[in-house]
């Protein structure tokens, strides 16, 4: 199948589990949900990929459920009232750690609203533990910093610090020292779907954001690389 935009189909189905949230809904309404949904964002990560591979040749771009394309299931256990997500998700990554710890060009959409992103959306505890190691070195620190603000005048929106307490032994005086309160690096663009949206075009709208947010991306696949290498050196 060739990728031609997404649907406007897509779109009401997800506003029909706002409406109609339970799987149920989603069993008896399952072919509109495999031809506007499955089929076409698998298309659309086969093609993306490609692009992607400009910028990272070892790009995994996997058109599979659970892989590139998230699934579609909540966590039974927290959600029994709303099991169905209501937004569909689309990663691709590069490195061989986990591709929600790895560098990362990601996207997703719901009715009224298309979120597109570069980095790592989310530090569990080794990775940001490693984050913090990691810029103490003032040269990546600087770097870090570098980058955010010049994404920041691209009108690029950048994740805010989530934390409120520095690290033990951080500099609070150092220019750069607010960086160690993120517990996530990553920028975004966020814009309401349009003709664009459900026609070739996303596809060169999309890796343009990519290109921009390239040099972010490298920063933080440098970083969790070396979550590889810590597991190499202790084996």
């Amino acid at each position: 199948m060739q990728f031609q935009g997404f649907p406007k189909e897509g779109l009401d189905f997800l506003s029909n589990i706002i409406m109609n949230n339970s799987k149920e809904y989603l069993d008896a309404h399952r072919v509109e949900y495999e031809r506007f949904i499955v089929d076409v964002n698998k298309a659309y990560i086969e093609e993306m990929g490609e692009f992607l591979q400009i910028l990272v040749p070892s790009i995994y771009a996997v058109p599979k459920v659970n892989k590139s394309l998230f699934r579609i299931y909540r966590d039974a256990r927290f959600h029994k009232l709303d099991p169905i997500k209501e937004k569909i998700g689309i990663i691709f990554w590069q490195g061989e750690t986990h591709r929600m710890q790895s560098s990362s060009f990601y996207m997703h959409y719901e009715p009224f609203e298309v979120m597109v992103a570069t980095g790592v959306r989310a530090f569990k505890p080794p990775l940001l533990a490693l984050y913090r190691e990691y810029i103490r070195d003032d040269i990546k620190r600087e770097e870090l910093h570098n980058i955010l603000v010049k994404l920041e005048d691209k009108g690029y929106q950048v994740v805010k610090p989530q934390y409120k307490r520095y690290p033990v032994g951080m500099d609070r005086d150092d220019s750069f020292s607010y960086l160690y309160l993120y517990g996530a690096m990553y920028s975004y663009h966020i814009y309401t779907p349009d003709e664009s949206f459900h026609n070739r075009e996303v596809l060169e709208k999309h890796f343009a954001i990519y290109q921009d947010s390239f040099e972010l991306h490298q920063w933080v696949y440098e970083l969790c690389s070396r979550q590889t290498s810590k597991k190499n050196h202790l084996l």
